[in-house]
């Protein structure tokens, strides 16, 4: 216990050590004031808004000044008084900006700049007279607003857009257009409030003038609303005032849940109007008109039934429209109905080729399902619907060398919905236009099929190289479009092809040099980021790519120009060097500026044996992207024969032994779940360390409800000649499609949807003979890729009812599950929103828009408003902080030198003094040289042998205790040393006299004595 008090005691004798030299309690003033000073200036930094504390008991960690003072009084610094003094001061000045910088400082900045952002509805309910009226609000009160307060511009109806960000100044003419692209088919107020909110300068006071109608129909305004006043942030609103005395609406269009062949059955027309009038009504079944009347009606709801016959099964669209005069309806957009009906039949195969085929590819094909009495459609690639609902009445859908640039993204989802969601099922059979060389990778395709188009494992498999060129600022949407099409042309690439993005802005710059495709993530975050600008020649980038092109190791390469045409043309010897180099080059030629710009587009396509397209909308060019991309992935296809081999036993081989052999086919990588029916011979690794490679050729697995299969061969008269004229080829190609096709089993469920108001509506029917109490789900999938499920209620014995609120136009696929009592059923069915509910809002609500300025701090604006309610009334300050961490980091940095200086550099001031105009000479001070050479005299005087400079250091500098009992002897004695001849002259006492004098003159008494 002894020995641990010896020990803590040792410590704080090391912390706290004694006194060297008498402390006398004054000498702790210097401490208390600057404990004062320096709460002092931290509250007035404070007070004054100037800095901010975030932790404010750190600083009390100041009372470390106390340890550092003590030391210094106790004589532990072994300086003179005046140097301890500053050196301590310096020490304090360091403790003060460190522990400042531990609390986290911010600098203030106060500012009373007003920045104003207009958030202007312009949804299709508004109406372009009435946006016009309130635009010219918006230009008045910028124009007249004080110089230094800023404005913007944020657009909305369905979504928000920015149309001018917040600056003091505008051109007349940036206020006099609007070229934000957005959907006018409802009203997001609360996307547009939060838009407009993320573009206020954070620095400046904000507020935000709402002009609308206030008839939200997406989005939850009020969840934005507490944000905005936590932040401070005001919303005026400036309402848009209307109420439609005439206006005539069809609701919807009933049909009959299940239909019969040949019968006749009724379909009914509800019709809603604020006024009685007359119009036309037309019933179009699939496009083609089968019902057109003259009616009149009456003020609010109104029935029209119409017969309807149905002669063959299959999927029937019907679509009602009421023709009325202008005056008497200002909406159109809400006078057609759309509606389904599904007559059940024969399943049926869907055939979808490429408009280009000439039969070799799908013609025996499709004679051999005849021949098994199956019904067969062939269509083109673009006729494909983009509704999973029209794809019900068939039970399998075949892709046969159909490429993905002649079928849009709906379609595809289309396709992966169908399989997923209704049980169709999917194949997709090769040949230069399929799989990765026909442009599907990372495509919903590729999600549905069980084989990838990443070709990982093929060392030796060739890569290609390509270099897009965007210059796309000066059409509408340009860079927008960039930023698309550039992204779903890697999507088409490999994961080891290389790929670069060259723009201008600025300068020629890379967006992202030459670059594996596999990390498209990161990829499309640097598109993302780009902004292309106003290229003034096609030389900078096309070197720059050039360069790049030549110097990958890529067996095949490409270039891509979006353009204008407008820059300037390449030299002749830039195009020969891409000859040279066999470099190809197509040109996409978007809004040209004249026939000029064409032609140079043309020849840069033309000399460097590239494509050169034009076309008319862009909406065409991801196809365009998707076509040129995919020439690179040629390297995918196999051409050579060989016979393949069985793989995973299955009904589509079943009674099958041996097999002809085939021609070629796409090389792709089985998925991880998916069974490989047939497959190549293997093949020796050609690093020689592997196993032997095998590549899909028959591959099935199950995707959702549906199956689906991946033949990366052909069954046409190219890859597949022998096989057409296979004995067993008709019984192939049967079980194949058997294999896959949709299982109708019997069902007792039956599902009835239909859209009231803003909600759906899901009725469910059981018609089992036992009654029994069901789980009931529904999964519904809809527009803009969004999803949710709903549990069913059971409204009577038999009976299930659900409401959701829909999320727009369009269509929306319905999968229900009913589980219990032993049974587990689904059934599937559909919804389609004709128009969205925006087109059912005929007065404005200005009672959500005063709700809106309440509870914000806002208030209501009106046609009479002037700039100055707007920016002079309610002004206020706001202050914001910024970390300054690095400033007080930065102050230390500077004054640890200064610490280290006055405590170590000795500074000879009558020297300086001397250097000064009209200073006096001083004797300099003595150095050690010259102290040195004094002792080897003095020695020799004494009669001892002079030392050489390399000499031992005298005894008396081996002690520091013999130094201070030098100076701490009595008066008498220094008096006598004093006065001795062979002493230094005197310098100054006290805190001048230099350190090297002192040791000399202490030497000197030595020797006398």
């Amino acid at each position: 216990m002894a020995s641990v008090k010896q020990r803590v005691r040792a410590v704080l004798l090391r912390l706290v050590p004694r006194p060297r030299r008498p402390v006398a309690l004054r000498q702790i003033w210097p401490l208390l004031a600057f404990w004062a000073l320096f709460a002092a200036v931290c509250v007035g930094l404070e007070a004054t808004h100037t800095l901010l504390f975030v932790h404010r008991l750190r600083l009390l960690w100041i009372v470390l000044a106390a340890w550092l003072w003590w030391l210094s009084v106790c004589g532990y610094s072994g300086l003179p008084r005046r140097r301890a003094a500053a050196a301590l001061a310096v020490r304090w000045l360091l403790l003060a900006l460190l522990v400042m910088a531990l609390a986290e400082p911010r600098g203030i900045r106060t500012s009373d700049t007003l920045a104003v952002i207009y958030a202007v509805d312009l949804s299709d309910s508004v109406g372009d007279e009435t946006v016009d009226r309130a635009m010219e609000f918006v230009v008045r009160t910028v124009h007249e607003k004080p110089a230094a307060d800023k404005a913007g511009l944020v657009v909305f109806a369905r979504n928000a857009a920015v149309e001018l960000p917040p600056k003091p100044s505008f051109a007349a003419e940036e206020l006099g257009q609007l070229n934000a692209q957005i959907d006018r088919d409802a009203t997001n107020i609360e996307q547009a409030l939060s838009l407009a909110a993320a573009m206020l300068p954070a620095e400046d006071v904000g507020r935000i003038v709402l002009v609308s109608d206030g008839t939200e129909t997406a989005g939850n305004l009020w969840s934005v609303l507490d944000e905005l006043r936590s932040r401070g942030i005001a919303v005026d609103v400036w309402p848009i005032q209307y109420d439609y005395d005439y206006e005539v609406w069809l609701e919807r269009l009933e049909l009959p849940n299940v239909v019969k062949l040949g019968e006749n059955y009724e379909a009914s027309v509800v019709l809603s109007a604020l006024h009685a009038g007359t119009g036309k009504l037309i019933l179009r079944e699939n496009g083609r008109i089968v019902f057109e009347q003259d009616v009149s009606y009456r003020a609010g709801k109104n029935r029209f039934v119409i017969p309807i016959r149905v002669g063959q099964p299959g999927y029937y669209e019907y679509a009602a429209t009421l023709q009325v005069d202008r005056k008497a309806d200002r909406l159109r957009q809400n006078n057609t109905v759309v509606n389904y009906l599904l007559v059940g039949g024969r399943g049926r195969i869907l055939i979808v080729k490429s408009p280009e085929a000439d039969g070799r590819d799908y013609r025996e094909l499709v004679e051999a399902l005849r021949k098994a009495e199956r019904v067969v459609e062939v269509i083109d690639a673009y006729e494909f619907p983009r509704d999973p609902l029209k794809l019900m009445p068939y039970d399998s859908v075949a892709f046969v060398n159909a490429p993905a640039d002649e079928v849009d993204p709906l379609q595809m989802k289309a396709v992966r919905d169908a399989v997923y969601n209704l049980g169709i099922g999917f194949l997709m059979i090769g040949g230069r236009n399929s799989f990765g060389p026909g442009g599907y990778h990372r495509s919903p395709i590729e999600e549905v099929l069980p084989v990838s188009m990443d070709i990982s494992q093929k060392k030796i498999l060739p890569k290609a190289a390509l270099v897009i060129i965007l210059h796309t600022c000066e059409f509408p949407q340009g860079n927008t479009w960039a930023k698309r099409i550039t992204k779903r042309a890697i999507k088409v690439l490999s994961a080891r092809d290389l790929v670069g993005v060259l723009d201008f802005e600025g300068r020629e710059k890379w967006v992202f040099e030459l670059t594996p495709a596999g990390d498209y993530t990161r990829l499309a975050r640097l598109i993302n980021a780009a902004e292309p600008g106003d290229m003034p020649t096609f030389s900078g980038t096309m070197r720059m790519g050039l360069k790049a092109l030549r110097g990958s190791d890529a067996a095949a390469r490409h270039m891509i120009i979006i353009s204008d045409g407008d820059p300037a043309p390449p030299p002749p010897e830039l195009l020969a060097e891409f000859q040279k180099e066999e470099i190809s080059v197509s040109t996409v030629a978007v809004f040209p500026h004249g026939g000029t710009t064409i032609t140079t587009l043309r020849s840069i396509a033309q000399l460097t044996g590239g494509r050169f397209y034009f076309p008319d909308d862009p909406s065409q060019l991801p196809a365009i992207f998707v076509k040129e991309a995919k020439t690179l992935r040629r390297t995918m296809i196999q051409n050579r024969t060989f016979v393949p081999q069985l793989g995973f036993p299955d009904p589509v081989v079943k009674g099958i032994t041996a097999l002809p052999p085939l021609h070629g086919y796409v090389i792709t990588t089985a998925k991880s779940r998916a069974q490989v029916v047939l497959q190549t011979p293997p093949q020796p690794d050609p690093t020689g360390l592997g196993e032997p490679e095998v590549d899909p050729v028959l591959a099935k697995w199950r995707f959702g409800l549906g199956t689906t299969v991946a033949f990366t061969s052909d069954l046409g008269r190219n890859w597949g000649a022998d096989w057409v004229q296979w004995e067993r080829y008709e019984a192939f190609v049967t079980q194949l499609f058997t294999d896959i096709a949709r299982v109708q089993k019997q069902q007792f469920l039956r599902v009835r949807t239909y859209a009231d108001a803003n909600e759906g509506v899901i009725v469910v029917e059981d018609f089992h003979p036992e009654q029994m109490f069901l789980e009931v789900q529904a999964e519904v999938r809809g527009p803009h890729e969004q999803a949710t499920t709903l549990r069913l209620e059971q409204m009577a014995p038999g009976r299930y009812a659900g409401r959701l609120k829909l999320w727009g136009q369009g269509r929306y696929q319905v999968r229900v599950v009913g589980v219990g009592g032993g049974r587990r059923e689904q059934v599937v069915g559909g919804l389609i929103v004709s128009y969205s509910p925006e087109y059912l809002r005929f007065r404005s609500n200005p009672i959500v828009l005063q709700e809106i300025a309440k509870r914000t701090g806002g208030v209501v604006l009106d046609d009479a408003t002037a700039a100055d309610d707007i920016y002079r009334s309610r002004r206020q300050t706001k202050r914001t902080s910024r970390p300054i961490f690095d400033w007080f980091l930065a102050a230390v940095a500077l004054l640890i030198p200064l610490d280290v200086a006055v405590r170590r550099v000795q500074i000879d001031w009558a020297v300086i003094r001397s250097l000064l105009p009209g200073g006096r000479a001083a004797e300099s001070t003595a150095t050690m040289s010259t102290l040195l050479q004094r002792k080897a005299q003095l020695s020799e005087q004494l009669g001892g042998k002079p030392e050489s400079p390399s000499a031992a250091p005298p005894a008396f500098l081996e002690s520091a205790g013999g130094v201070r009992q030098q100076r701490s002897t009595s008066a008498d004695t220094s008096q006598t040393a004093s006065k001795a001849p062979e002493a230094a002259p005197q310098s100054e006492q006290g805190d001048e006299e230099s350190t090297t004098a002192r040791l000399l003159a202490i030497k000197r008494r030595r020797q006398q004595s």
